[in-house]
């Protein structure tokens, strides 16, 4: 990437990039109050880099489990003078008129809601991937924060660096020549989860509130603190935990919309456990020009090209291909360009658009369109059929059995409203 295009880039970031979002600056020269919910592992380093912000304060951390507090604590206390306020329900942290936005690391079934009651409360919002359980949800979202005029960004990071946009100025130049094909991937030799019995619900938690839309069962330890990615009621599965990276960072890359047609194989083939999610996945999206594939195969320690996770791209002239540390071109023209995670230049970016009330690097929109990718992956892995898909009313054609996983049934009172 050329110094001029990098710096270019930097100062596009710096003001948003993007459409105003007229009425999202309330306090441009005021410090940003912000709240966090969920503080167990992704919230915690929410905690940790937002705190290193001179304009941020942490004013709460909303967390229904009690035995997490004290490390939550630890890190902004390590940062700033004011101990934030602890608090279980978001609700009553969204009653505060103080606080400016809400950054949600709750798990996934949680990220549509608290979204949609931000919005309504007038905050601004920084959530996770994928932003929401299922594809009706993510709709909702970009709703929210349009009817509201809200600052929404997603945990998409890569979306702030700046070497993905030299990836992006590379393959639009034409160097690479057309690119029918594209895959995204990740291995990991995760552990087993074993298959545990339910239990009492530990003391200090609140597992009502964490269960919020989901089914009322009983509580088992296999269903709580991360791995609950694994079953359907909560999670999204390993495409929806960070194959959404890699979709994501391919339809930035080649600017792809959405798919017209999706298929998925995989099954849980090598775990003999409680997990509901597959563990070998493969899953296929094809756009108008383009076909791209999400692999994941959890179990393996290495995977293709000697990395654990990449993105590919396979054109004419040549293969462009991310990893942790960059991209690189082989089999054509010498390129190449430096990059990582971009985590605090992305936060910094969320915190700039709240002044300004620009839309930001990740804006709702996109992080909806990347999550659908998954969401549809899903579906057709879970009813075992191609899904041919309508953009325009964002619905599958002639599949009542694969419609109803658009959406779910929540239990009362945690109801994602038909209009926000």
């Amino acid at each position: 990437m050329s110094t001029s295009t990098r710096r270019d880039f930097l100062k596009a970031s710096a003001a948003c990039m993007a459409v105003t979002a007229a009425g999202a600056a309330d306090h441009p020269n005021e410090r940003i109050v912000l709240a966090v919910m969920g503080v167990r592992n992704r919230g915690r380093d929410l905690l940790r880099a937002f705190s290193a912000f001179d304009d941020v304060e942490i004013a709460y951390i909303c967390e229904v489990d009690e035995s997490l507090i004290p490390a939550a604590l630890k890190e902004v206390n390590a940062k700033q003078k004011r101990t934030p306020k602890i608090e279980k329900d978001v609700r009553r942290v969204l009653q505060d008129k103080n606080v400016t936005a809400l950054a949600i690391a709750a798990p996934d079934h949680w990220h549509a809601l608290a979204t949609i009651w931000a919005c309504q409360a007038g905050k601004h919002v920084y959530v996770e991937k994928p932003i929401s359980h299922n594809l009706i949800e993510g709709r909702r979202m970009v709703q929210a924060a349009r009817k509201y005029e809200r600052v929404v960004q997603v945990g998409t990071q890569r979306r702030s660096s700046a070497h993905v946009v030299s990836a992006a100025e590379f393959i639009k130049s034409g160097k690479l020549g057309k690119v029918p094909f594209a895959r995204a991937w990740i291995s990991g030799n995760r552990k087993s989860i074993g298959k545990k019995p339910d239990s009492t619900v530990p003391q200090g938690v609140d597992y009502d509130l964490w269960l919020g839309a989901a089914p009322a069962q009983a509580f088992n330890p296999n269903r709580f603190h991360y791995n609950w990615h694994w079953f359907w009621d909560y999670g999204t599965g390993e495409i929806g935990n960070n194959g959404i990276h890699g979709l994501d960072l391919a339809r930035q890359v080649l600017g792809l919309d959405t798919p017209a047609r999706i298929s998925c194989g995989g099954g849980k083939y090598f775990y003999n456990d409680d997990q509901q999610t597959p563990d070998t996945q493969i899953a296929t999206f094809d756009f108008p020009h383009t076909t791209l594939v999400w692999e994941h195969r959890i179990w393996a320690k290495k995977d293709l090209y000697n990395q654990d996770w990449g993105v590919s791209f396979h054109g004419e002239k040549g293969t462009l291909i991310f990893d942790n540390g960059g991209w690189r071109v082989t089999g054509g023209e010498d390129a190449s360009d430096k990059g990582g995670y971009a985590e605090s230049e992305h936060l910094r970016n969320f915190l700039d658009c709240i002044r300004s009330g620009n839309r930001p690097n990740a804006d709702i929109e996109e992080g909806h369109k990347s999550t659908r990718l998954c969401h549809l992956g899903n579906i057709a892995y879970r009813t075992g059929r191609t899904l041919h898909f309508d953009a325009a009313t964002e619905t599958i054609r002639e599949d009542p059995d694969a419609s109803k996983l658009l959406g779910r049934i929540y239990r009362k009172p945690f109801i994602v409203p038909e209009s926000v």
